[in-house]
């Protein structure tokens, strides 16, 4: 009786967390849409060589890479608590920087800006693997799919905060958003300050434990970072490169924006049952979902260049990623003891948002010296790799249990 109680009172205090984290997703996730939707034109009136209005967009990648590592270390040393106000504090300067940069004209400080935010956003990323330090073996998955839920809100609230606020000072496009940005992140630094653990500070953050390279000897978990890895850089790849393919096949900017605004819609809305599908079908199996769907997704985008094309594309898209995202973060949380869970999510996550980094900058490359169709095709076959992979460690499994 005690243990069931037990296991009650803890997947009670894992879901009040989940929530918190959840609300905090939304808010912090505005600062990536911010981002996103207004770094490029702002590049554009601050710089004559328009081939680098994109450059504040892939700072944001590397600041979003390269703060994976120091968040972990923060949360090694100092706990989780720490390290997200760290972040929140990061996205705090991001607004007023970026804020600046406008006042001012100044590209270089608008890039300083945006890789602020990327450093605030891989703090954010951590909030999936905080929902699970509290519950049980069988509420992982669904404590991880309540907090990526949050990023639909996040869509909704970046979305508005930008059309609302663009204008705010006048002459100065965006000023009045990124400083709106700036207090977002401060309320998400206080909601933060919610989040309750059912242990002492010390326990999940010690320096005990496996060696990274013992760790890295569980071929499940090789197989989680790589489908992790390939699903968030091969989306990342699309969705960098689809406004541009659809404002250079005629469609209109609004039918871009529109687009991507569906797509980031689908990757976090299957969030609210994602969780249910891998406490009943494995996350495995939801994973291979997530790898067909985006298949699918890629194979429908090379038929065509019409709107609905492009669309439902990318819809696909994002309904693939959450599966194969979600399903891969809830494998790795399956393959490390408490001890250890810092240090492995954080080599998790600096693989897979460096190779969303590479799959950023590679994205224009391809699309201007390749096309659309190839981009999409590489898509298939990297996927299609992992598919293969995965199927591997499947059998594998089946076969040891």
């Amino acid at each position: 009786m005690k243990s069931n109680t037990d296991a009650i009172d803890i997947d009670g205090l894992a879901r009040r967390n989940a929530v918190v984290l959840a609300s905090a997703q939304a808010l912090s996730g505005a600062t990536s849409w911010v981002v996103y939707a207004t770094a490029a034109i702002v590049s554009s009136r601050l710089v004559s060589d328009q081939s680098l209005i994109t450059i504040p967009v892939s700072t944001f990648v590397v600041g979003l890479w390269a703060g994976t590592l120091p968040t972990s270390m923060i949360a090694r040393h100092l706990g989780r608590r720490a390290a997200f106000e760290a972040g929140a504090l990061c996205g705090i300067l991001a607004g007023l920087v970026c804020a600046a940069a406008v006042l001012l004209s100044s590209f270089v400080l608008l890039c300083v800006g945006t890789s602020l935010g990327g450093l605030y956003s891989s703090s954010c990323q951590s909030y999936r693997f905080a929902a699970t330090d509290t519950a049980s073996e069988a509420f992982k998955a669904k404590a991880i799919s309540i907090v990526m839920a949050g990023g639909v809100f996040a869509a909704i609230l970046g979305s508005q905060l930008t059309i609302l606020t663009k204008n705010i000072l006048p002459n100065y496009l965006f000023a009045g958003t990124y400083l709106a940005q700036s207090v977002v992140a401060c309320v998400a630094a206080t909601v933060l300050l919610l989040v309750r653990s059912s242990s002492p500070p010390t326990v999940g953050f010690a320096k005990s434990g496996r060696r990274m390279s013992e760790l890295l000897r569980q071929s499940r978990l090789i197989v989680a970072i790589v489908c992790g890895m390939a699903s968030f850089s091969m989306m990342n790849m699309v969705m960098t490169s689809a406004p541009v393919a659809m404002v250079a096949c005629g469609h209109s900017i609004t039918d871009a924006a529109l687009g991507i605004q569906w797509h980031v819609i689908a990757m976090y809305a299957p969030s609210f049952f994602t969780g249910a599908l891998i406490a009943r079908f494995g996350a495995e199996l939801v994973v291979a979902a997530g790898l067909a769907i985006l298949v699918a997704g890629a194979i429908l985008g090379s038929f065509g260049m019409t709107i609905a094309h492009f669309w439902t594309a990318l819809v696909l898209l994002g309904m693939g990623w959450n599966f194969s995202f979600v399903g891969a973060t809830s494998i790795v949380t399956d393959c490390h003891r408490p001890e250890e869970r810092i240090k492995v999510q954080g080599f998790n996550d600096f693989l897979v948002f460096g190779s969303m980094a590479i799959g950023s900058f590679l994205s224009g490359f391809q699309l201007a010296h390749f096309g659309w169709a190839m981009i999409n095709e590489v898509v298939v076959v990297v996927l299609l790799l992992v598919a293969g992979l995965l199927a591997w460690s499947m059998r594998r499994t089946r076969s040891r249990a």
